[in-house]
């Protein structure tokens, strides 16, 4: 594998992407040869495979999107979480509180760190893994596609408990490797599609109940960081 890609992910996944060595060194030369032409892209390195840093046996739930925030300063490398300083959260983000309140009856956290939710075995999985600062989807079909498919595949050969929610088109196309009754689909939260299917949808409450028909703990989504209001 590229030097030092072993002490970015967990050795678990290891396996499900040894047939990818060339790929991930030809996105790591792009990757380069965007920054020496000035293009900076989000997360920063070590942050890449963040996700993948979490044991494949540990995943309760997979919850799939597209490809990290443009925005500096927001992608961290878990889907959708923001760091715990950014004041003004993205409008996905909102969105995803919006129907986690509906739904569970969550207060409204003041923070966008997921992180709670990760240490509950949350996987937060991007289809695309990196993007250019300031350009949304700007590193779609750069390869990344095809890695986290086989990362996924990968977790559905060896993980028999685990739930997914699917948000959005990108993330739909892999639902065909993954057993169909524990699949949660609905349109991406973002501004562009939420009112199209997303809320009402009810992905928080519902994959707790799967996850408690087959004798798993279910997630506790409400975040206790400090409340608005």
């Amino acid at each position: 594998m590229p030097s030092g890609f072993e002490a970015l992910v967990h050795e678990s996944w290891f396996k499900f992407l040894a047939s990818d060595e060339q790929l991930l060194r030809e996105i790591g030369l792009q990757l380069r040869e965007d920054l020496a032409n000035g293009f900076e892209y989000a997360p920063n390195g070590s942050n890449i495979f963040r996700a993948l840093q979490m044991p494949v046996e540990d995943v309760n739930v997979l919850i799939v999107g597209q490809d990290p925030y443009p925005t500096k300063g927001h992608a961290v490398g878990w889907a959708f979480s923001v760091p715990d300083n950014v004041q003004s959260l993205p409008a996905s983000l909102r969105n995803i509180f919006k129907e986690l309140s509906d739904d569970l009856g969550c207060p409204a956290a003041s923070s966008g760190d997921l992180s709670q939710w990760v240490d509950q075995g949350v996987l937060l999985l991007n289809r695309t893994l990196t993007v250019r600062v300031g350009e949304a989807r700007s590193h779609y079909k750069l390869g990344w596609e095809q890695i986290t498919l086989h990362a996924i595949q990968g977790l559905a050969q060896s993980n028999q408990h685990f739930v997914s929610i699917l948000w959005g088109s990108d993330a739909h196309a892999v639902s065909t490797y993954l057993e169909p009754s524990r699949v949660i689909k609905s349109v991406h939260p973002s501004p562009l599609s939420a009112h199209r299917g997303f809320f009402g949808s009810k992905p928080f409450s519902k994959a707790n109940e799967i996850l408690v028909s087959y004798g798993n703990e279910p997630i506790n989504w409400c975040l206790s960081h400090k409340q608005v209001g």
